[in-house]
């Protein structure tokens, strides 16, 4: 179990990284992030979920998720 939690430590690290750089790209990083956030809870509302007695639990975990790995990115420094 440890072994799967440091995995996915390790792959929301990556995205978040990935994430920043593509919205500094940007020439609004602040929407493209809002816009981003915005289609990655709608995925996780609409996506299916087999296998699995109380989908409801998997779905808020997965928002607070994304609720924290956005909340570590900052907007670009003005330097």
């Amino acid at each position: 179990m440890d072994e799967l939690n440091g995995r996915m430590m390790a792959c929301q690290i990556m995205i978040t990284g990935l994430i920043a750089r593509v919205a500094n790209n940007s020439p609004d990083p602040l929407r493209f992030l809002t816009d981003f956030r915005d289609e990655i809870k709608a995925v996780i509302n609409g996506i299916n979920i087999a296998g699995m007695e109380n989908t409801a639990r998997v779905r808020q975990f997965a928002q607070i998720s994304v609720d924290e790995m956005f909340s570590l990115m900052k907007p670009p420094s003005a330097d």
